[in-house]
């Protein structure tokens, strides 16, 4: 068995004891999946993550991915080969498919708890199979000859990229050189250096499809003048599948990364050579909207990725803490004769593994809790054939929350799991967490990456507050804010065993809307139109993040506390054996975050509720 400890019993307790995912999995849509299906997918799964797959992760990133600039390849690590095509052979990569493609119908949630045990395991390999996850996107959206290039994706296992960052425009995406020029047969030229493009090259498939933003010659500036086009590293007959002729899309660098370097993460010259030949995505300009479908994919996967890190870094802190015996316990520690004790006996040890504990097992829930949103719109658009959703609708409310919580997934998930591994998961190890024994120190490399990919957390908190709250007018916000409201307020059941709990939730909730209030007051009073300030905008600004990240911990703390009310019951109901010990950290875990995280809400809000310009009026000189 690898480095990798998955946690099956929570993702089942998630599943199908909290989530009620039973009443979706052999239904409708779903009806090839049942729920006894799944159970059998995802302990095969589990068991796959923990050998087959974990078995390269060490090596790799001693050995990474190396990259011939005579030939413009990349040779991957052997024993990363060998897991990636264990991961192949497999076939579970089918969920990610349509069935128009042979793919395996189940809902997203399904696929989301089968996707952590991979990421947890050996994260490059999920980043490479994302490529099923473009074959569909191209089979949804693309034009009949894009169709055709979907289905020889999946059958010939290429790699799909999203070609988006260029060296002078990071996040500024609207500020991109690339350009496209069409040809006389309808296809387009396109040329530019792209940067920071994952799985851009490698030695374990012959082809490569690029997804690459640029802008049509004579299209306006910003993101509305991009379009997408899909530019194979080689030509493709796409009534055979034979390759043809070598494209314009060139590998030119392979950056050397602190972490997660068995995803290779390139730099992609096209047309230098040769011309890159594309085609126009769907036959329309609507370049930022396609690539914000694969961006929002990508939020859910880094994530899942965060959490499932995080998720094994605790068991991996848990497993040696129960073994590392140092010291007496407190209360003897004057006896230089008393018995010495495993580190689990300190209160400190305590406090640490159950902050690690809480966390990895809320944002687990808050994945999986986003998901089922995407279950409901799956389940619309199969059942409809249509993605336009009747106003109103489950499947329309339901688009509107998942667009509300990907940001707290992605920004959230990702700081809480890279500052947890390396203060507390790591910290349990003492010095021996340090040493590349363990597996944390890797961790901990491999997680770094999570804050920054597909926009930094500054980006997510920004997103969240003016898209996802403001312009929807806090609709969905509403709506999940009632939720947790309607909780907060069930005082007395489970015989009041979280009573003090949900009075703590209620007033996180209570602060969370503070700090929002605090921030709609600048808002409004910028427009300068009405007499207001521009400048009051750098108020919102500085608290988009604290906004974020509240309001992140809140949803936590919500969803730990109704697993606890389910895991009450059920102990209420007689559970016995390993069950009684699961359900007792359920509300254990429920408590201690309601009683140490949730207090701090208020904190941040009496900070936002006090915020000036003086920051924004420091000169540039004096930092």
């Amino acid at each position: 068995m690898g480095h990798y400890k998955a946690n099956l019993r929570d993702i089942e307790f998630n599943l199908f004891e909290v989530l009620g995912r039973q009443d979706v999995l052999g239904h409708g849509p779903f009806a090839d999946v049942d729920t006894d299906t799944a159970r059998e997918m995802l302990k095969e799964v589990a068991r796959l993550a923990e050998n087959e797959l974990a078995d390269s992760f060490a090596d790799a990133d001693r050995n990474p991915p190396v990259f011939d600039p005579a030939t413009n390849s990349v040779t991957m690590p052997p024993s990363f080969a060998r897991s990636y095509q264990a991961y192949i052979d497999s076939g579970f990569w089918n969920i990610d498919v349509p069935a128009e493609l042979d793919g395996t119908v189940a809902p997203p949630s399904l696929k989301w708890a089968m996707n952590e045990m991979v990421l947890g395991a050996n994260p490059a390999i999920a980043m490479f199979a994302a490529s099923y996850s473009f074959a569909k996107l191209l089979y949804i959206l693309g034009n009949d000859d894009q169709k055709k290039l979907a289905r020889w994706i999946v059958e010939k296992n290429w790699h799909c990229t999203m070609v988006l960052t260029e060296p002078d425009a990071g996040s500024d995406v609207g500020a991109g050189r690339a350009k496209a020029a069409q040809n006389d047969d309808g296809t387009w030229n396109v040329t530019g250096v792209k940067r920071f493009i994952t799985s851009a090259e490698s030695d374990m498939v012959d082809n490569v499809i690029h997804f690459v933003l640029a802008r049509p010659e004579g299209a306006g500036p910003g993101t509305k003048g991009l379009s997408l086009f899909i530019v194979p590293k080689f030509h493709v007959d796409l009534e055979t599948g034979e390759l043809g002729e070598r494209n314009g899309a060139y590998v030119t660098n392979l950056e050397h990364k602190m972490g997660l370097k068995t995803s290779t993460t390139c730099e992609v010259t096209f047309g230098d050579k040769e011309p890159a030949v594309g085609t126009l995505f769907g036959d329309v300009h609507d370049g930022i909207a396609q690539m914000f479908r694969v961006i929002e994919h990508a939020r859910m996967l880094v994530g899942t990725k965060a959490i499932a890190t995080l998720s094994t870094g605790y068991l991996n802190a848990l497993d040696y803490a129960k073994q590392r015996v140092q010291g007496a316990d407190l209360t003897e520690m004057l006896d230089k004769n008393a018995p010495r004790v495993t580190i689990t006996h300190h209160p400190d040890v305590r406090r640490s593994l159950m902050l690690q504990k809480a966390y990895a097992e809320g944002l687990r829930a808050l994945v999986l809790f986003t998901a089922s949103f995407q279950d409901t719109v799956e389940q619309a658009y199969l059942e409809s054939g249509s993605e336009q959703h009747e106003p109103g609708s489950a499947a329309d409310q339901a688009s509107r929350i998942n667009d509300l919580l990907l940001p707290i997934v992605k920004g959230l998930g990702s700081e809480r799991a890279w500052v947890l591994l390396g203060t507390e998961s790591l910290q349990t190890l003492g010095g021996s967490g340090f040493l590349q024994e363990y597996p944390i120190e890797q961790y901990v490399r491999d997680a770094k990456i999570d804050t920054l990919y597909e926009g930094t957390t500054a980006i997510q908190g920004l997103d969240f507050f003016f898209r996802k709250i403001i312009r929807d007018k806090a609709a969905s916000l509403t709506s999940l804010s009632m939720q947790i409201q309607e909780f907060a307020k069930d005082t007395g059941a489970q015989k009041g065993v979280l009573d003090r709990d949900r009075e703590l939730l209620a007033k996180g909730a209570e602060d969370v809307q503070g700090i929002l209030a605090a921030m709609v007051g600048p808002l409004m009073a910028s427009d300068p139109r009405t007499g207001g300030q521009v400048t009051n905008l750098y108020k919102v600004g500085q608290n988009t993040t604290r906004l974020l990240l509240a309001a992140g911990d809140l949803v936590v703390g919500w969803l730990l506390l109704r697993q606890a009310a389910v895991a009450q019951d059920a102990l209420d109901a007689g559970a016995t054996g390993s069950d009684r010990d699961f359900y007792t950290g359920k509300v254990a875990a429920a408590q201690f975050y309601a009683r140490n995280v949730l207090p701090k809400l208020a904190a941040e809000r009496a900070i936002a509720e006090a915020m000036d310009n003086d920051l924004m009026d420091v000169p540039e000189s004096a930092f």
